[in-house]
């Protein structure tokens, strides 16, 4: 069910060493209890959102606004909710255009991964296993049935650890866009000790304290944030002010200095030829082939290569496609959920909760 922030919401695992970072006095409540009007304004929930306490720390999701989703689920086979995961320095505002067009067919849920939009921003640990962990954890404890979860970049790298590692959770994996390494891609020629020494002074020096905040004063101005969506989006009229101010927004949250010099720290993970070895579930890639950043049919040739259960689709966008293009991103994935995802799935009545 949606919990408003006016309502205690449902409880996660039990919280962790990790503090709660909402930078709210010791004695209020924690931020998913407290009524919207007592929040810090970067805090405040999107339309349709709501928090979700994991961990001890503060998650906030997006669910599509139809009221009762009963139907879908009864419908003949069953219609398995969607979970869409943002990119880097993006958030569930980055899915509003597909949110509201996918969710007259589904029942689709949005989630800010742990150091980005609306969810706690801590000064440490860092990894794909986290974001894994959480998702999953999203599934069981909150859609409580097995979803679709679809990614951007670094959200689909974490689409696909957890579609690898949680079969249980994750019914079909799309990329759009996805980053990771694969194996073959990397030398086996060790850095000689000099180019080591070098690498490794510069990681310290960027992302201590003061050079760390210094870089994120400046990339966080909105001429930057809009200079560099016009270099990644191919439809330059999709970057309109409202996207700016969404990925401005999070970026005055004052834990924000601090988890972006951690988050360039966290672990590489596992290589994509790793998880694919272990994933089953039908996988769609979606490129937007004017992406700077990558060359997508060299990519899509590496999963070709490593995973057979592939659709595979490229189009005329950027880095990110779904807000790129979002008709076609949302046509795209709805027909292959529809035609490939569902005709695998069990009937309405054999349905087991995850929780």
């Amino acid at each position: 069910m949606v919990v408003n922030v006016s309502s205690a919401a449902p409880s996660g695992s039990a919280p962790s060493a990790a503090p709660s970072t909402d930078l709210l006095p010791a004695n209020m409540p924690p931020a998913h209890m407290l009524p919207a009007h007592m929040l810090p304004a970067h805090m405040l929930p999107a339309h349709n959102g709501a928090y979700w306490c994991w961990r001890g720390y503060r998650v906030h999701y997006v669910r599509s606004a139809q009221a009762d989703q009963s139907d879908l689920i009864a419908t003949k086979p069953p219609r398995p909710p969607l979970l869409l995961i943002h990119g880097f320095g993006a958030s569930t505002d980055h899915w509003r255009k597909n949110i509201a067009d996918l969710q007259t067919d589904f029942d689709v849920y949005a989630l800010d991964l742990i150091g980005f939009g609306r969810s706690s921003k801590p000064s440490s640990g860092y990894s794909p296993e986290l974001w894994r962990d959480q998702i999953v954890a999203f599934i069981t404890q909150i859609i409580q049935r097995p979803a679709v979860v679809a990614g951007n970049s670094i959200g689909g790298y974490s689409s696909l650890y957890a579609g690898a590692t949680c079969p249980d959770a994750v019914v079909g994996v799309c990329l759009l866009n996805g980053v990771g390494a694969f194996s073959e891609q990397q030398t086996s020629a060790e850095p000689n000790p000099f180019q080591k020494a070098i690498g490794d002074l510069i990681k310290t020096v960027v992302l201590s304290p003061l050079p760390s905040w210094l870089i994120f004063q400046f990339v966080r101005k909105r001429s930057y944030i809009r200079k560099t969506l016009e270099q990644v989006y191919v439809n330059k009229a999709e970057v309109t002010d409202q996207l700016i101010e969404d990925i401005y927004r999070p970026a005055t949250d004052p834990e924000a200095p601090a988890a972006f010099a951690a988050l360039f720290k966290a672990e590489r993970g596992e290589y994509v030829d790793t998880l694919l070895a272990q994933m089953s579930c039908p996988l769609l890639l979606i490129w937007g082939d004017g992406d700077p950043w990558m060359d997508t049919y060299a990519r899509g040739a590496l999963f070709q290569q490593h995973y057979q259960a592939i659709e595979e689709h490229h189009i005329n966008a950027g880095h990110c496609p779904h807000d790129d293009a979002p008709a076609i991103v949302d046509q795209l994935l709805r027909n292959w959920v529809m035609n490939t995802v569902i005709p695998e799935q069990p009937s309405a009545s054999q349905w087991v909760p995850l929780a």
